[in-house]
């Protein structure tokens, strides 16, 4: 798995002789646009108040997701291809663990869920996109490895799929909660009523 982490990152990364176009363009990519995550979150709050409360416990599976991610490269503590000499950091970043990639995690999760409301799919569509350039413009800087980011990727999966089966959960209890009280509310009306 390693052999094949290193050679993904060969082919993906800037490595020592980066083109200055390309490295421009990624180390604003991947030092700027998790702040357009947090517009387009923000965009949804605003803009479609019937989405406000699903927004806010994105963001809250979201944190769930940046926490993992980071408990995660803790205790793997798997290092970045800069602290092996595969590339410089071509931008400002700490030395610990990188799989899963929390920024990968994040922005994914914020995606997936998004992407299992309706009225809000394109845009959840629209921030997967966003992740999926963050990953690369990370794997060209040097903080992180292909695998880093696919892990990301199914670390918020596992966030996503635990989110809508909680969800589903509820709707189930709530239902039968629901039915089991107005079943009793009849029968107590009808005793009432004799």
């Amino acid at each position: 798995m390693l052999a094949l982490n290193t050679a993904l990152f060969l082919a993906m990364g800037a490595g020592h002789t980066p083109n200055a176009e390309t490295m421009w363009f990624a180390s604003i990519v991947a030092q700027c646009a998790s702040w357009l995550c947090v517009a387009l979150m923000g965009w949804v709050a605003w803009r479609r108040p019937s989405q406000r409360t699903y927004a806010m416990v994105t963001l809250v599976a979201a944190a769930a997701a940046a926490m993992l991610a980071h408990a995660l490269a803790d205790a793997i503590a798997m290092p970045r291809p800069f602290m092996v000499g595969l590339s410089p950091a071509h931008i400002e970043h700490g030395a610990r663990g990188s799989l899963p990639s929390a920024h990968a995690s994040v922005m994914f999760t914020i995606g997936l869920l998004f992407c299992l409301r309706p009225s809000i799919r394109k845009i959840g569509l629209a921030i997967v996109a966003i992740a999926v350039l963050t990953g690369w413009a990370r794997i060209y800087v040097g903080v992180h490895f292909p695998l880093d980011i696919a892990a990301g990727l199914l670390l918020a999966g596992g966030v996503a799929a635990a989110f809508w089966a909680l969800q589903q959960f509820a709707r189930r209890f709530i239902l039968l909660l629901v039915r089991h009280t107005h079943s009793g509310a009849r029968r107590l009306s009808a005793a009432i009523d004799h």
